[in-house]
């Protein structure tokens, strides 16, 4: 599993506060981090960045590539002119940059597609469309054919573009877990050699803290074995990323086995791996979602 690095992030107070006062060591120690820490890409994440976006894109950028400049970056903001600053003065790394995300809305990837091409950069294809978010797997699809066509007609292969189907909080939007995993069955199909990925964080938005680490690493498992080739992962969840790298194929059989319906008796599994047992059938709605899950 390729994973993004995604605590570059305005929503931070360092990083955030660092941005605004243009002070590069907390930015530049925080790359260092997520590259020791195993990271493949790092998330440039500015927000709307309204007002100054367009000038503190490229600087991040530069400032980023200064320690770890063979490290591919994804550019994250709403504001248009930031990313297109940005892929001005990004420099060639060991892999494609990403613009990070074009929505399947006409108002803006007819303005993005163009970029993205010029610069001859990756993109993320974000299944949120004029109505929001799509209410199933078919939707999803409906929206991914009209977005992927879009690029390929604007020179972007499908090699080049990465889909996210969005992830959804699974204390709010059990069926919605279930039909992201559905949709990314389907992407193969839809455009052969396109890849994919997700803010896999979303799914424990909202859950207690100490739930998150199990339901973001249980998701990633499911939905590897759904086709899925990345996530937007927080670099400090060590195990998720020993589970993403290969590290921990306990973890990932017993999930196999639950979603295959042949769970463990969890009276002969550790504690640890009885929790995943329980974390898949959370997931597919098998149980209902309460923050006491782990418990029953």
């Amino acid at each position: 599993m390729i994973l993004f690095g995604e605590s570059l992030n305005v929503i931070s107070n360092v990083i955030g506060k660092a941005y605004r006062e243009r002070d590069p060591k907390p930015i530049q120690e925080e790359c260092l981090e997520q590259q020791k820490l195993g990271m493949d890409y790092i998330d440039i994440n500015l927000g709307p960045a309204k007002k100054d976006g367009h000038e503190l894109m490229p600087w991040v950028v530069q400032v980023v590539q200064e320690v770890v400049p063979d490290m591919p970056l994804l550019l994250d903001t709403s504001n248009i002119a930031a990313i297109e600053e940005g892929l001005k003065v990004i420099k060639p790394a060991s892999k494609p940059h990403i613009v990070n995300s074009i929505m399947a809305r006409p108002e803006r990837y007819t303005v993005m597609l163009p970029i993205a091409a010029k610069y001859e950069a990756d993109i993320v294809a974000l299944m949120w469309g004029p109505d929001g978010l799509p209410r199933d797997e078919n939707e999803r699809a409906a929206l991914a054919v009209e977005l992927l066509y879009a690029a390929n007609e604007a020179g972007i292969p499908n090699e080049k573009i990465w889909v996210d189907g969005i992830v959804t909080p699974v204390n709010i939007q059990q069926a919605q877990c279930v039909a992201l995993m559905d949709f990314q069955a389907m992407v193969e199909d839809i455009a052969p050699g396109v890849m994919s990925t997700c803010g896999l964080s979303n799914i424990s938005n909202g859950p207690p803290v100490h739930l998150r680490p199990i339901l973001n690493t249980t998701y990633m498992i499911m939905l590897e074995r759904h086709g899925m080739k990345s996530v937007i992962s927080d670099p400090l969840d060590t195990n998720l990323t020993a589970v993403a790298k290969g590290k921990r194929p306990d973890i990932v059989e017993v999930v196999h086995q639950t979603m295959d319906g042949n769970a463990p008796d969890i009276s002969t599994l550790s504690k640890e791996l009885g929790d995943y047992v329980k974390t898949v059938k959370v997931i597919t709605g098998e149980n209902l979602f309460s923050d006491s899950y782990l418990e029953i």
